[in-house]
């Protein structure tokens, strides 16, 4: 570890500190991170960072040059908050109704911060360091949207790098791997339709709860019966609605749930056999039935000398760096980013190394840890000296 970043980062680390909480007490949804953007852009200001803001509604990058290399990285970190009550009893839990910063953006935005303040005060890297706060990654496609702004052509990466915390792996580890390390993430919402009638002469109209729940049966037989064994992938039935009385059989019904694969082949093959169930299965109850298949994010795919780099920053960083063993298949819409640049997407371990977190990621009770800020502050500035060299 470098003892000048040490000493830099305890400068500014109570500062830093400070901000992550007054970002967790006052969280923002996505692309209404007004104060969340206005806060970074003015400590970027404030560092003499060229600053843009607006870039995909709410986003803001800065831009910071050193030397005279045509060289340039992207690093990004996410600033929204869920829409979810925090059970937390820390004194700067949230202090908006049903807004809870339950996946540790707030953190990110601030270990993306201290990076911009121990670059801007360093000479030790020659190109251009674009720092990405994107708005919107929890469901609404921030990434896609900056992107489509111009993220790329107005400010040019070579390649491009973000960090996740993350509370199964103990702190001071550091994780990420060559090829998917996020899985895509659809969503289906089924509706079955056709029946109606008195609970007691079911024989007289079709059942269509009878029906969602066959549906549901061989819903969750696809992954098995459809994919290589070999092969990872998910579905899962997380809502069934229908009915308004215990003595009515419902008109209609509906189902929502989620699918979750690493490769396009697999999203193919589940789809169309989603479509095709859904297709045959009421039907055979006399029932009708229609499929709304929504591909959210695609898989985070890491590019095999980036997600090396990576590693090699987690490492000079002061972190144990190694490759992750397996993906998992929560999604992320940096993923729209990797498909645009080569880069890679790293896991930052904050919690105690336990299997089952005490507050995972997206649980009311949910926190980031203070303690990784540093670590990821030098992560980020790792990536930008390995990426930038001084010639």
């Amino acid at each position: 570890m470098n003892n000048t970043d040490n000493n830099l980062i305890s400068d500014v680390l109570e500062r830093l500190i400070a901000i992550r909480h007054d970002l967790h007490a006052h969280p923002e949804l996505g692309y209404n991170e007004f104060r969340t953007a206005q806060i970074v852009a003015d400590f970027l200001t404030e560092l003499g960072i060229e600053v843009h803001q607006n870039v995909g509604k709410t986003g803001v990058v800065g831009v910071l040059r050193k030397g005279n290399g045509s060289r340039s990285v992207g690093l990004r970190a996410d600033m929204d908050a869920l829409p979810m009550i925090e059970e937390g009893t820390q004194s700067y839990s949230s202090t908006y109704a049903g807004k809870h910063h339950g996946c540790g953006h707030d953190g990110h935005t601030t270990m993306l911060l201290g990076a911009a303040w121990l670059l801007a005060k360093t000479a030790d890297f020659d190109g251009t360091v674009n720092f990405i706060f994107q708005p919107a990654e929890e469901g609404q496609a921030g990434a896609r949207a900056m992107i489509n702004d111009g993220l790329f052509s107005r400010f040019p990466c070579d390649s491009v790098f973000a960090i996740h915390n993350w509370p199964e792996l103990p702190v001071g580890v550091g994780q990420s791997r060559n090829g998917p390390i996020m899985g895509a993430g659809d969503r289906f919402d089924i509706r079955v339709f056709g029946g109606g009638g008195h609970a007691a002469q079911p024989h007289l109209s079709p059942d269509t709860m009878l029906g969602c729940s066959e549906l549901v049966v061989h819903l969750n037989s696809i992954i098995s019966r459809s994919i290589d064994p070999t092969d990872s992938a998910l579905l899962t039935v997380t809502q069934i609605h229908g009915g308004f009385s215990h003595n009515m059989i419902p008109s209609e019904a509906k189902i929502t749930g989620t699918v979750r694969t690493f490769t396009l082949e697999a999203q193919d093959q589940i789809e169309a056999a989603i479509r095709h169930v859904v297709a045959h299965v009421p039907a055979a109850r006399g029932l009708q039935a229609e499929v709304d298949y929504r591909r959210s994010y695609p898989a985070t795919v890491n590019s095999a000398k980036e997600a090396e780099v990576a590693i090699q920053a987690a490492n000079q960083a002061g972190l144990q760096g190694s490759v992750a063993p397996r993906p998992a298949l929560t999604s992320e819409d940096f993923s729209f980013m990797l498909q645009q640049k080569p880069g890679a997407y790293m896991w930052l371990g904050q919690g105690d190394g336990s299997a089952r977190p005490a507050a995972p990621l997206h649980h009311p009770c949910y926190d980031f840890n203070d303690a990784i800020i540093p670590f990821g502050v030098r992560w980020f500035a790792e990536v930008v000296r390995i990426q930038l060299p001084l010639n």
